[in-house]
């Protein structure tokens, strides 16, 4: 079989696919989503795929799991041809998959979301004593031990997504795909799952793991398939494969091109930072963030460092009135304001791309123009309406402006990659004309090339006196881009630093609380 790259001379593995794609095409009107893409898997490893938004890889694991039918091509399961045509179907032949979002019931025990829709039965009744024990001792097999009776909203997201592998590991499963499935972990919990992985590696079991971050990458992969413009660029080892050539792959570049995470921003000509936009005083809110005082000016891109619950994203739920504040106060060009709900906050010029882009963000079954105007519509109020044609013009012209993949301003955006999702999402505040941007993992779940693009975009903004508070779980991502850096520890800001003062390794001891 044919592979690109280095791939043709890796040496074959000796034992046989437990899954193969062969030469899959799949196509949508007016996009070539897949050509000529395959796959191979074999027991007892984690493999994973890797490439950029719109690279094909969520198409391809739909084809896989039954949510789309190939227009050509094959897969062999176990050495059988098998065409799944829904996931019900993919999973009764052994084909299971956790995605991103952990799509459960938090209003059941663990056990019920472990077994809907499968119950054990006894006498033609639940038999809900077999089913917690069957829960326990599916969960005991992943290391976690809780108590199954419980609602699963009672536990947190990590255990949820473990509740989540473990009804994956409920039916006979032969390949366990993970779409994304550190995105909302932290550093501790995703050092948990992988040592799930690699208990389930060592049962033979064939794992897909999909992922944009290439630490994960490395720290669990045997091998590598990278694909790109809906093709399979090819196939490696890990440890054959390094970052500078699988990032190069990835977005096509040539082999001596420094990676696009490598660049930073010494030739950006910022603008000194004009005066003072927005000053918290003391601004508190119990349980989430103890009194903080923060300055960002006209110009400025003020990056917020910190591990997960430091209270970054609560300060910026409060500067937009997402959340209501019981202390302190925020001014805005001198004069104090309150803002009682994000309303409040849009009509002082200030705009809040939030973290979560399917819940808090993306409306899916929405056009990428409609999607794109709401926060404008919002703001205008319900009795005036943004006349049609201008909204076509400010669709277009975002589209065409932030390089937006789309087939129509009309398609909805949740056929859009992730990457191009939160572009759109980033032009409906800029459709606002705010004086702050709030950004709030931007480039999460996103590809490479994505990253760059938003980020370059965005420096410009602040060029052109905008001002932009940015948050992000990548430090190094922080530290390329922001002009000062907030450190936040514990719901307290402990540290402001200007660009340069902070490096990797002095921001895990500011954060750590060991000094920079």
């Amino acid at each position: 079989m044919q592979m690109s790259g280095a791939a043709k001379t890796a040496v074959e593995p000796v034992l046989e696919p437990v899954l193969e794609m062969r030469g899959i095409h799949k196509r949508f009107p007016g996009v070539r989503a897949l050509a000529d893409a395959g796959l191979r898997l074999f027991p007892g490893e984690v493999h994973t795929l890797m490439g950029q938004n719109g690279a094909g890889k969520s198409t391809l694991i739909k084809v896989l799991t039954g949510v789309h039918a190939p227009d050509e091509g094959s897969i062999v399961l176990a050495g059988r041809p098998v065409s799944p045509r829904s996931t019900q179907d993919a999973q009764n032949l052994g084909i299971s998959t956790v995605y991103q979002e952990v799509n459960l019931c938090p209003n059941l025990s663990v056990a019920e979301n472990i077994f809907i829709g499968r119950y054990p039965r006894r006498f033609g009744m639940v038999d809900w004593r077999a089913m917690r024990t069957q829960a326990t001792e599916l969960l005991a097999r992943l290391q976690v031990h809780v108590d199954v009776r419980q609602p699963l909203a009672n536990y947190p997201l990590a255990i949820q997504q473990m509740v989540a592998i473990a009804r994956a590991l409920s039916v006979e499963c032969r390949v366990l795909i993970l779409d994304e499935p550190t995105s909302s972990l932290d550093e501790a919990e995703v050092q948990t799952l992988f040592a799930v992985l690699r208990r389930l590696r060592e049962e033979g079991m064939a794992i897909l793991f999909v992922t944009h971050f290439l630490d994960q990458t490395y720290a669990i992969s045997d091998r590598i398939t990278v694909m790109r413009n809906g093709e399979r660029e090819g196939e490696y080892p890990c440890a054959e494969l390094s970052r500078l050539a699988l990032v190069n792959k990835m977005i096509g570049a040539s082999p001596d091109a420094a990676p696009l995470d490598a660049l930073d921003s010494a030739g950006d000509q910022a603008l000194e930072p004009g005066e003072v936009l927005v000053r918290t005083r003391a601004l508190a809110r119990k349980g989430a963030l103890a009194p903080v005082d923060v300055e960002l000016r006209r110009g400025e891109l003020l990056g917020l460092a910190g591990l997960l619950g430091s209270g970054r994203t609560e300060l910026a739920r409060l500067l937009f009135g997402a959340d209501k504040a019981d202390g302190g106060a925020i001014d805005v060009d001198g004069k104090s304001v309150t803002f009682s709900t994000p309303r409040d906050a849009i009509g002082h010029g200030i705009a809040f791309c939030s973290e979560d882009r399917k819940i808090e963000g993306a409306i899916l079954a929405l056009s990428v123009r409609e999607n794109l105007i709401l926060a404008l519509q919002a703001r205008a109020g319900l009795w005036r309406a943004i006349p049609f044609k201008r909204q076509q013009q400010l669709a277009e012209d975002f589209v065409k402006r932030l390089g937006i993949k789309t087939a129509s301003i009309e398609t909805p955006i949740g056929s859009l990659s992730g990457g191009n999702q939160q572009k759109v999402l980033l032009a409906r505040w800029l459709a606002t004309e705010p004086q702050l941007l709030i950004l709030d993992e931007p480039t999460r779940g996103i590809d490479v090339r994505a990253k760059q693009e938003i980020m370059d975009y965005v420096r410009q903004l602040c060029r052109q006196g905008m001002s932009i508070l940015f948050i992000s779980s990548e430090l190094p991502e922080v530290l390329r881009v922001a002009d000062r850096v907030l450190v936040m520890r514990d719901r307290q800001a402990c540290g402001s630093y200007r660009r340069g003062e902070l490096d990797d390794s002095s921001v895990l001891r500011a954060i750590a609380g060991e000094g920079a």
